[in-house]
């Protein structure tokens, strides 16, 4: 979830101080008329000189689906082979368990003293309960103030539609569809192999029905997983002893429901609730089944062109962290603002009292992770969360002020909290794997809002009464776009709802408590963290738009070098806030727009991804290449004439992948001499999933076919 959604969910406010509004809407309007008639590349020389015929990259980047969770049961049209819960015989093609079903167990375990990757563990014989999640009313009913499951008329469709432009004609109608009728309790509509939510078998199953009565079709909100580093870690369940050569990091991939029952997504150093748990439930083993018809638009994509069942999230973590690593092939570090590493606010918390400081202590922030159980507890966290209290600056006194908000690693310091547990494990890999971690550097591994505002102004020292203090300081840590632009390359990052977030930096009118027009991702944009780009006027107006201008991009063939396409929390797929069948609509709009231009569409190649598994089980193969991932497989396809015939590429990579594509087709070089895509392409290793030269990560050439006459 974001930060900047929590924020404004908590604190319910709907107005911004009128001052505050007239110089920020100043400010965008400045931005917005050195663009009024939309942004203009040219036929830039260094644009055109690729090493393939590839001129545009778009890179579509949705939210929170791991590989089997989508494509748990597709097959691929061509001969090709995919690593699927399908092809392992985990499940039939209806979805029911197959003959293997045990190789994808979920089990419990204990963890009471320190943090451990692997704790001691027996399998589930039934899985704790699947809750019911999403909203009641469907987004888009409460825009229209309907307080309704559904709400799909032609007027309604109509209404809705000016609130997002980012999807194509027939998908409007799902912005009112799929609510959920019941509270945080056992989904009555969940029903697979003859059980119901609360009797599920300790495996993974299938989400969607329409056979049982309630049904749970497709276009449905579901539950959200847990998706934090450390909860990810233990998902993972790896330990170098379990070490094969078929999967040399000896990881179980079992104990994603476990994690989810015991420490959720943070308690930000508050005492466990009632019960001892979070009450999340067993949201993670679920599948979805494209033999059954989900994901249509997905599937037809694949039937297509070319996908990878061997492309993974860059970090074991959430939304924030990966979309760093997307931009950067880094991660970043907490600092004075200016490039000096400093340490994060870091004080104790009460757990009985979290909103009120300590003695001796100014406040109860504490942005260092704290994996370690709380006493009594198994596997509670003593310090990890987005952060609690009202999140607002002014305001927030005890016993209600900002409390917690664990979400950075001194990762070269064994004596942090759990950082032994993920260190000793690299080390004893074969080969060891390094870090990755500079001393005295606290790197951001979850959701913190980005240093700036998308208008330039640092948003870190901002002390305006609705900004949270859960932000980190602007980074001059080096990325892509600073790259592009050093060799006069162009390039853009496209938000969905951009123009309107310049006039609302606080984002109060967000679905549901606002006015629903501000859902963009600012978490999402990795180059709002970045000093050189967000501290210059020109390179804010050059380089940051609303997607509206991707549109007219499209339409009139003129287009960036390289483009990345964040869709809005309405539309980007992300279970609980969006829904999958939404992102296929955004990137229908796209695709058909490209394709429906010839021009651009023959040296386009668009990249579409997920920024991570949202922490949806997942049983591919998982390679470490440093303290913060890989994490579990996720979707990529790669939409291009060069990548037709709906094959499946092996070749182990990550969102750092897309950096290697753009730097091999353009003739660069790594973003900096510790950035990820220094690693080498993999060679031939004991499986086509695991490289030979461990750590490796692909350039994702190899998904396209630039020899073959094409038309």
């Amino acid at each position: 979830m974001r930060i900047s959604n929590i924020a404004s969910r908590l604190r319910n406010r709907s107005v911004v101080s009128a001052t505050i509004l007239a110089l920020v809407g100043a400010q965008a309007g400045l931005a917005q008329a050195a663009t009024a008639s939309g942004p203009s590349y040219g036929p830039d020389s260094r644009d055109l000189v690729t090493h393939t015929p590839i001129k545009h990259v778009i890179i579509i980047i949705g939210e929170n689906w791991s590989f089997d969770s989508l494509f748990a049961t597709y097959v691929p049209k061509s001969s090709d082979k995919v690593w699927n819960l399908l092809s392992e015989n985990i499940v039939k093609p209806d979805g029911s368990p197959g003959m293997n079903y045990s190789k994808a167990p979920q089990s419990s375990a204990t963890d009471t003293s320190k943090y451990e990757l692997a704790p001691p563990s027996s399998p589930y014989l039934t899985l704790p309960p699947a809750l019911a999640g999403g909203p009641f009313a469907p987004y888009g009913c409460q825009l229209l103030g309907i307080n309704a499951n559904d709400c799909n008329t032609p007027a309604n469709v109509a209404e809705v539609t000016p609130f997002e432009n980012g999807l194509a004609p027939g998908y409007y109608q799902h912005l009112l569809t799929g609510g959920n009728p019941y509270g945080h309790e056992p989904d009555p509509r969940i029903w697979y192999d003859g059980v119901g939510a609360s009797s599920l078998p300790g495996g993974v199953y299938q989400l969607t029905n329409t056979t049982h009565s309630p049904s749970l079709p497709y276009d449905s909100y579901w539950s959200s997983p847990v998706h934090r580093l450390f909860q990810m870690w233990q998902d993972l369940d790896c330990s170098a002893a379990k070490a094969t050569s078929a999967d040399p990091s000896g990881c179980a991939h079992d104990l994603f429901a476990w994690v989810e029952r015991t420490v959720g997504s943070g308690s930000n150093g508050k005492a466990p609730p009632s019960g001892g748990y979070p009450g999340e439930g067993s949201t993670s083993p679920l599948f979805l089944n494209m033999q059954a018809g989900d994901a249509p638009y997905l599937k037809s994509l694949a039937d297509a062109y070319t996908i990878s069942d061997n492309y993974h999230q860059a970090v074991l973590g959430g939304t924030g962290a990966n979309h760093i690593m997307l931009g950067t092939g880094d991660a970043i570090w907490f600092s004075d603002g200016k490039g000096t590493p400093e340490v994060p606010p870091n004080n104790h918390v009460d757990p009985a009292n979290p909103g009120t400081p300590l003695p001796g202590h100014s406040s109860a922030l504490s942005q260092i992770e704290n994996p370690d159980p709380m006493p009594g507890t198994n596997n509670f966290y003593t310090q990890d969360g987005y952060g609690g209290g009202p999140f607002v600056y002014g305001g927030a006194t005890p016993p209600n002020a900002n409390y917690g908000g664990g979400s950075y690693v001194g990762c070269a310091d064994t004596g942090q909290h759990g950082i032994p547990a993920v260190t000793s494990y690299l080390a004893a890999l074969t080969p060891s794997i390094k870090p990755n971690c500079e001393a005295g550097h606290y790197y951001l591994v979850n959701n913190y809002n980005p240093g700036y505002f998308g208008d330039g102004r640092n948003a870190y020292t901002d002390m305006n009464p609705n900004n949270t203090p859960f932000t980190i300081p602007p980074s001059n840590v080096r990325n892509i776009g600073v790259e592009l632009s050093d060799n006069n390359i162009s390039w853009a990052y496209f938000g969905d709802q951009f123009n309107q977030y310049l006039t609302d930096p606080y984002q109060l009118n967000f679905v549901p408590s606002g006015t629903g027009k501000d859902n963009y991702c600012n978490i999402c944009n990795w180059a709002q963290y970045n000093t050189t780009i967000m501290t210059s006027f020109n390179a804010r107006a050059q380089h940051l738009h609303d997607t509206t201008d991707l549109y007219a991009g499209i339409e009139s063939g003129d287009l960036p070098a390289a483009s990345w396409v964040k869709p809005s929390g309405l539309v980007d797929g992300h279970p609980s806030s969006s829904k999958p069948i939404l992102f296929e609509g955004f990137v229908k709009k796209i695709v058909d727009g490209v394709e429906g231009n010839p021009a651009l569409a023959k040296d386009t190649a668009i990249f579409v991804t997920f920024d991570e598994g949202g922490g949806f089980h997942d049983t591919g193969y998982v390679q470490q290449l440093d303290f913060f991932g890989d994490g579990t497989r996720i979707p990529m396809i790669v939409v291009s004439k060069f990548s037709q015939g709906g094959h499946i590429n092996h070749t182990y990579t990550d969102h750092v992948s897309t950096l290697k594509f753009i730097e091999a087709n353009w003739g660069l070089s790594p973003i900096t001499t510790r950035s990820r895509d220094n690693f080498p392409n993999p060679t031939a290793g004991p499986s086509p999933y695991v490289p030979g030269n461990r750590p490796a990560i692909g350039d994702l050439m190899d998904m396209f076919n630039f020899g073959a006459p094409h038309p």
